[in-house]
């Protein structure tokens, strides 16, 4: 059997970039070399596509040093049309060479500039099959005042929140307080287009309010005030079904803090203590069968394809989505990869799945 040849797409130009170039090595480690010819191609921080060493070890998530893609000289270019399939690479001194007919592109890039449509968007423009949520669902995902919006409207429940922009607070500061006021304490600041806890806040003392909008805003033009709920925090994979049926999801796992106040990105990537993740989380039958209704609705709602991570708050009484995440991380250790795995899903077979959920789209 012919190997298919994957473009494994990483790095970027968000915040995230760091997060990204783990998951690519997590990936490089584990994907099935007797089936997949891996290209890896990153992009660095200004935007630069090289041609990457296929070397997982370059790209370990180490708390003393975040891996990142470096510009090496090399360009990689995308097909002229779609009429093609064959990606390129130049070399520092102008000689180009092929890297052959591709199959299929796995983007895992995280943030804006890859997560939010507009990559998505480039393969649909020059005909290449990818991994993933298409634009439509990626913009959805990534904006989360959008996101909540959409799932209200579909009578899924959210938290409660106010939107606003740097121009907007300072045209009008007494409206905009009154409103984020009214969502009550602790709350939390968050940058509408952003993830892994990047430039997220919890404010417990309305005197943390400028503080916590300027990290944000140093993120995105457009900032979230949510009020805090109350309840456990919850996560869910899902993935598309091959049969046009409903989707998959897994079972949930749980994150439970120890004296610490949210799931920051230290705790996320970095090992910080406080942090626990427990999976599968202690739920009833009942309670698993409405989250798994929650997370299906939630991912129908954005128009989801090939996978998405669904974060609830659970109070015992009912599900409240607080992010549908349409590239959730997806290290080895990630609550992602590591709630399929408790599913049945080995981490490779999960990247296995992925690819040929894409390639199938693309043949469609």
């Amino acid at each position: 059997m012919d190997k298919l040849r994957v473009v494994l797409l990483f790095g970027g130009r968000s915040s995230e970039h760091s997060i990204s170039c783990a998951t690519a090595g997590g990936v490089l480690r584990a994907i099935d070399r007797d089936r997949f010819e891996v290209i890896p191609v990153g992009i660095t921080r200004d935007g630069a596509v090289v041609l990457e060493a296929d070397d997982p070890e370059r790209f370990a998530l180490d708390p003393q040093h975040l891996p990142e893609v470096h510009d090496n000289g090399t360009r990689v270019h995308w097909p002229e049309s779609a009429a093609s399939r064959e990606l390129t690479v130049a070399t520092a001194g102008g000689e180009t060479s092929s890297l052959g007919d591709v199959d299929v592109v796995f983007p895992i890039l995280h943030g804006r500039f890859g997560e939010d449509g507009t990559v998505q968007g480039l393969f649909e423009l020059i005909g290449l099959p990818y991994v993933g949520n298409g634009v439509l669902a990626s913009a959805m995902g990534m904006d989360k005042h959008v996101t909540k919006t959409v799932l209200e409207g579909a009578g899924i429940a959210v938290a409660p929140w106010v939107t606003l922009t740097r121009a907007a607070w300072d045209r009008d500061r007494e409206l905009w307080e009154r409103r984020v006021r009214g969502l009550g304490l602790p709350a939390f600041v968050k940058p509408a287009r952003g993830g892994s806890s990047v430039g997220v806040s919890r404010v417990a003392d309305w005197g943390d309010l400028d503080a916590a909008l300027d990290v944000a805003f140093a993120e995105d033009r457009t900032v979230l005030v949510e009020a805090a709920v109350a309840g456990r925090e919850i996560e869910c994979g899902v993935l598309e079904s091959r049969d046009g049926g409903a989707p998959r999801v897994s079972v949930a796992g749980e994150i439970v803090l120890h004296d610490r106040e949210f799931y920051d990105f230290d705790g996320k990537y970095l090992d910080a203590p406080g942090v626990e993740l427990v999976c599968p989380a202690d739920l009833g039958d009942g309670e698993s069968a409405e989250l798994q209704r929650v997370a299906q609705r939630a991912f129908e709602a954005i128009g989801g394809e090939g996978l998405a991570r669904v974060d609830v708050f659970f109070d015992g009484a009912g599900f409240v989505v607080n992010e549908v995440n349409t590239l959730p991380g997806f290290t080895p250790i990630s609550m992602f990869p590591t709630c399929w795995m408790n599913s049945g899903l080995t981490y490779p077979d999960l990247i296995t799945e992925l690819i040929e959920l894409g390639v199938a789209r693309g043949s469609r």
